[in-house]
């Protein structure tokens, strides 16, 4: 549990983790500022909430953390749920809340531990030069460093498909069907957060937030374009996946057919065998080798090769063996 604030003002960043001093901090004239929380308890939250006068009911909605991401107005704030995901070879993926909250002169970003807003690139790069140009850059650094994110997580889940289709065409055992059925249900996470996502950023560029200045909607513009894509190629990678199971499913019928093909080529042979056996076994069919006894058993010997010989050759033509 941390807290770090962050205050640009005539041309240089003040730091404090003194929740105490964030009053006067923000009240600084001309200061913009930027309250970054880590794993916080309740009481963090609502302390913090109260004193940047956020309403207590979005404090509230940031303890108990949401499930999709979304954008809400509420008294003059922006409040934007953000979600990191994450993703460990072989594993499912992992999901991490990031809850953003934009007033007018600070951004305030809760966040859990596995997350780190310093690798930002545009912050790593400078942190002063973004705060100075307002929150509102701020938080679109934040919210693009979690969607370049994704394109890795993305990459990855691409290799894995591919092999995915190859093993069920060339080895459609039981694994590579649990295989399958997991990339689905990653998949479908992944849909649960970019699906909101987009939505999100579709109201962060339509204008009708004040606190976002009009030369910084560009920028979050550019982050929607990116999740469009990305729904895109999560489309593409559920038709694929469900192709892969159709192509498991079509395997594994064709080897059970190419089995019952050779079982019914094998029961062939052995009816051809035992309908020779019961023909010379019949009482009447004895009679014909009347005095012959010693010969007549390898005459039966013989046709009795020469009809399973002949029905192996009929089958292997027509590929049943």
């Amino acid at each position: 549990m941390s807290i770090r604030i962050r205050c640009w003002r005539d041309g240089s960043i003040e730091e404090s983790t003194d929740v105490d001093e964030l009053a006067r901090l923000y009240a600084s004239k001309g200061s913009r500022t930027w309250i970054d929380m880590t794993n916080p308890s309740a009481e963090l939250v609502r302390a913090v909430g109260r004193r940047l006068g956020l309403h207590p009911l979005l404090a509230e909605d940031i303890v108990e953390r949401n499930e999709r991401a979304k954008v809400q107005l509420v008294d003059d704030v922006i409040h934007v749920v953000a979600f990191v995901l994450e993703r460990e070879d072989p594993g499912e993926v992992a999901t991490h809340e990031i809850d953003f909250v934009l007033g007018r002169g600070f951004l305030l970003s809760v966040h859990p531990a596995t997350w780190d807003p310093m690798t930002a690139h545009q912050v790593k790069m400078g942190l002063e030069t973004v705060l100075s140009k307002g929150p509102d850059l701020l938080l679109w650094a934040l919210v693009d460093s979690i969607v370049d994110g994704y394109f890795p997580v993305f990459d990855r889940l691409g290799d894995e498909i591919d092999d995915v289709e190859d093993a069920a065409l060339s080895r459609p055992v039981p694994p590579t069907l649990q295989h399958i059925f997991r990339l689905k249900r990653e998949l479908l996470r992944i849909r649960h957060v970019l699906a909101p996502s987009r939505e999100v950023f579709a109201q962060l560029t339509s204008r009708e937030f004040a606190l976002i200045a009009e030369p910084q909607v560009f920028y979050f513009r550019d982050v929607y374009d990116h999740l469009i894509r990305l729904n895109d190629e999560l489309d593409s990678f559920r038709e694929l996946v469900a192709g892969a199971l159709e192509v498991y499913l079509s395997s594994i019928n064709n080897n059970l057919s190419a089995i019952m093909k050779r079982l019914t080529g094998v029961t062939v042979i052995l009816a051809g065998i035992g309908a020779v056996a019961g023909v010379f076994g019949m009482s009447e069919a004895a009679s014909a080798f009347q005095g012959l006894e010693g010969s007549g058993f390898w005459v039966v010997v013989m046709i009795t090769v020469v009809a399973a010989l002949a029905a192996v050759v009929v089958l292997r033509r027509i590929d049943w063996l």
